[in-house]
């Protein structure tokens, strides 16, 4: 069996990495450096990239007062001579290539008022390989929502990154190996090239 064959239901997930968030965060040199590793293991296993962020159309219709995170994020931008969130870019240690899916979402999830689950149906994929920031924001939310839907799922838990080390920690040590394989990148790699993927 080729390696397209064995991995041709499985998709990596690289969400909310965009300029606008990452730049919130620091010492995240190294974190990006291993993203970047399996993005790059990824499209070598022909593995799709399906690239996510957050966005709003200009003037944030989308963010209802009643949603605490986005009604301060509204606020923060009509306060701002820029509104970031409606022109969302990936970080560009990260960059998208042509034949790489982006995909807009409304809110946490990867799946809320977004296109994600059309084009996963659309291209056969039943297992999601999940990496993104923040670990307790849309890595959290995309993989609950996931689990619910009977995907398949792994964490790259170095591929994740949440500001509260200890949050970090009890999510990818107690709470996601319950719906999901956890492994570092490295081992996620190893694991692609032997094909000891499973569908």
């Amino acid at each position: 069996m080729s390696e397209t064959q064995t991995h041709a239901h499985t998709a990596l997930l690289v969400m909310d990495m965009q300029e606008e968030i990452v730049r919130r965060y620091s010492q995240t040199e190294d974190f990006l450096a291993l993203v970047n590793g399996a993005i790059a293991a990824a499209r070598a296993a022909a593995i799709p990239v399906i690239y996510v962020v957050v966005g709003f159309r200009p003037g944030y219709p989308e963010a209802s007062p009643r949603n605490k995170s986005f009604s301060t994020l509204k606020r923060q931008a009509s306060s701002s001579a820029q509104a970031p969130m409606t022109a969302p870019t990936v970080h560009p240690a990260l960059a998208p290539q042509p034949e790489d899916i982006l995909i807009t979402k409304r809110r946490v999830s990867a799946f809320s008022g977004s296109d994600l689950e059309v084009v996963l149906r659309a291209q056969n994929i039943s297992h999601l390989v999940l990496c993104g920031i923040a670990t307790s924001g849309v890595v959290l939310s995309t993989l609950r929502e996931a689990a619910d839907k009977d995907y398949q799922l792994t964490v790259l838990a170095d591929g994740c990154f949440d500001q509260d080390e200890e949050v970090q920690r009890v999510l990818l040590s107690k709470v996601f190996p319950r719906q999901a394989d956890v492994l570092q990148v490295e081992t996620w790699k190893m694991k692609l090239t032997a094909g000891e993927i499973q569908e």
